[in-house]
C-alpha cells in the first residue's frame, strides 16, 4: 500500500483560488468582447505598464530586432528549431489520407485538413519562454496553416528580443507584444486590430489557461494547460542529487507547480528530502521552486514497480521522468502521462526546450484523456463519401429501415428517394 510521506495542499484549497480566478477572466473576456482595442490597450497598461501605438511589430520593427540578438543565441534557436521541426514532420508523415471501397461501390475517405488559422500564446511574465515559439507557431507550420500569428507579452517593459527572434524564426505571420487573457480574448474574438484565429494554443499562467477554457467552443483549443508538473519515479538505483535536481528544475516554473516522488526506497525518500534543503540553499530562483515544493510537493513510498505505476497512472502528471533500473518497464505500463523521460541521460528540461517533442502538455490530470500539443491537433480529420447508383440502392434498403426504426421519418424519406430513383436506372439499363 502506498504511503505519502509528504503531501502538497488539498483539492479544496485549490479549488477556493481557482474561483476567483475565473471570475477575474470573465472580466475580462467581456470588457475585450464589447469594447476592443480599448479594452486590450487599458488592460496592457494595466498588468504590463505596457503602451504602443500598435501591438503588432512591422517587418521592419521585426528585421531589427533580430539583428540584435547575438549570433550564438540565434544558432542555438534555430538548433532547438531543427529538433521541433523534425519530429513534427515525421508525425505528419504518420498521418494518412485514406480512401477505401467498403462494400461494392461505396467509397469511403478521410482527409487531414489543417485548420486554416492559429493564434500562438509564448508566455512571458517571470521568465521569457523561448521555447514556446517552436512549439506551437513552427509545429501549425509544418501542419500546413496558412495564417498563423502570435502574441508575447513585455517583459519588465521591454520587447523580449529573443523571444521575438524564435516567433519569426518559427514561421509567424503576426507578431504582437500582448500579454495575458487580454491576448487570447483577442485573438479568439477579434478587435478592430486583430483578425480573429479558429484556433488559440499555447501555455499560460493560471488566468491564461482559465482564459481557454472559458473561450473554448467558440474557437478551438489544443489542451487546458494548468501549472506545470514533475514526477519522478525513482527506485535504489537513483541517486538524491539528480532527483532534487530534476523536481527542484520543474519547481521554479511557479509556485503552484506541483512535484511529486514515487519511490520504493525510503532511504532514498529520506536522502531527497535532505537535498532538496540543501539545494534551496544555494538555487537562485529557490524563491520560487521553495514555495512551490513546500506547498505542492509530495513523495509517496511504494513497495513495489506495480504499485509505482498504480500511483503515477493516478496522479496523470505532465511530466515523467523515469530514475530506475528498467525505464522501459514504465513505457510499456504507464498509461496516463503528458510525456515519459526514460532514464538519467534524459531529463524534463531537454524536453522543454531543445530535443524535439513538444512542451505543451496535458495538466490537471488531463492525462487521462489526451496527449500533448503535436502537429495533428492543428489538423481536422475529415471524412467523405461516394456511391455508384447500385451501391446506393443497396445501402439505401438498409438505412431506410434503420431510419424508421428509430422514427426518423425524413431520414427514411432520404433514403427511400434514393432507392426508388436509382433501383428505377438501374432495372432500365
Amino acid at each position: 500500500m502506498a504511503t505519502y510521506l509528504k503531501s502538497g495542499k488539498s483539492d479544496v484549497e485549490i479549488q477556493e483560488s481557482q474561483a476567483k480566478v475565473q471570475e477575474i477572466v470573465s472580466g475580462i473576456i467581456k470588457d475585450v468582447e464589447q469594447i476592443g482595442d480599448k479594452a486590450v490597450r487599458a488592460l496592457a497598461e494595466k498588468f504590463d505598464n505596457w503602451k504602443a501605438e500598435n501591438f503588432r511589430l512591422s517587418d521592419t520593427e521585426i528585421t531589427e530586432i533580430v539583428k540584435s540578438v547575438p549570433e550564438q543565441t540565434i544558432n542555438d534557436i534555430k538548433f532547438a528549431q531543427a529538433q521541433v521541426r523534425n519530429f513534427a514532420e515525421k508525425q505528419k508523415e504518420s498521418m494518412k489520407d485514406i480512401e477505401v471501397e467498403t462494400l461494392p461501390g461505396v467509397i469511403l475517405g478521410h482527409k487531414n485538413i489543417p485548420v486554416n488559422s492559429v493564434g500562438c500564446y509564448i508566455p512571458g511574465g517571470r521568465y521569457p519562454m523561448v521555447a514556446s515559439s517552436h512549439m506551437s507557431i513552427l509545429t501549425a507550420k509544418v501542419a500546413g496553416v496558412k495564417r498563423v500569428i502570435a502574441c508575447t507579452p513585455p517583459i519588465k517593459g521591454e520587447i523580449p528580443a529573443a523571444t521575438v527572434t524564435a516567433m519569426y524564426l518559427a514561421g509567424a505571420n503576426e507578431i504582437y507584444i500582448l500579454g495575458g487573457v487580454q491576448a487570447m480574448t483577442a485573438m479568439a474574438v477579434g478587435t478592430e486590430s486583430i483578425r480573429p484565429v479558429d484556433m488559440i494554443v499555447g501555455p499560460g499562467n493560471a488566468f491564461v489557461a482559465e482564459a481557454k477554457r472559458q473561450l473554448f467552443g467558440r474557437v478551438g483549443i489544443d489542451l487546458f494547460a494548468g501549472p506545470t508538473e514533475t514526477l519522478v519515479i525513482a527506485d535504489e538505483t537513483a541517486d538524491a542529487e539528480m532527483v532534487a535536481t530534476d523536481l527542484l528544475g520543474q519547481a521554479e516554473h511557479g509556485p503552484t507547480s506541483p512535484s511529486a516522488l514515487i519511490t520504493t526506497s525510503k532511504s532514498l525518500a529520506e536522502e531527497t528530502v535532505k537535498e532538496i534543503e540543501r539545494q534551496l540553499e544555494i538555487l537562485p530562483t529557490a524563491d520560487i521552486a521553495g514555495v512551490a515544493w513546500n506547498d505542492y510537493g509530495s513523495i509517496i513510498l511504494v513497495n513495489s514497480l506495480e504499485e509505482a505505476v498504480t500511483e503515477a497512472d493516478k496522479l496523470a502528471y505532465e511530466h515523467v521522468e523515469v530514475l530506475t533500473e528498467d525505464p522501459n518497464y514504465f513505457l510499456k505500463n504507464m498509461t496516463n502521462f503528458g510525456a515519459l523521460f526514460l532514464g538519467p541521460e534524459t531529463n524534463v528540461a531537454y524536453g522543454d526546450k531543445v530535443i524535439g517533442t513538444n512542451h505543451t502538455l496535458p495538466t490537471k490530470g488531463a492525462a487521462r484523456f489526451t496527449g500533448g500539443l503535436w502537429v495533428g491537433k492543428y489538423l481536422k480529420t475529415c471524412t467523405y463519401q461516394k456511391c455508384t447508383p447500385e451501391a446506393s440502392v443497396v445501402v439505401g434498403e438498409y438505412g431506410s429501415r434503420l431510419c424508421e426504426l428509430e422514427g426518423f421519418m425524413g431520414h427514411k424519406a432520404q433514403a427511400d428517394l434514393r432507392v426508388k430513383r436509382y433501383k428505377k436506372d438501374t432495372v432500365k439499363n
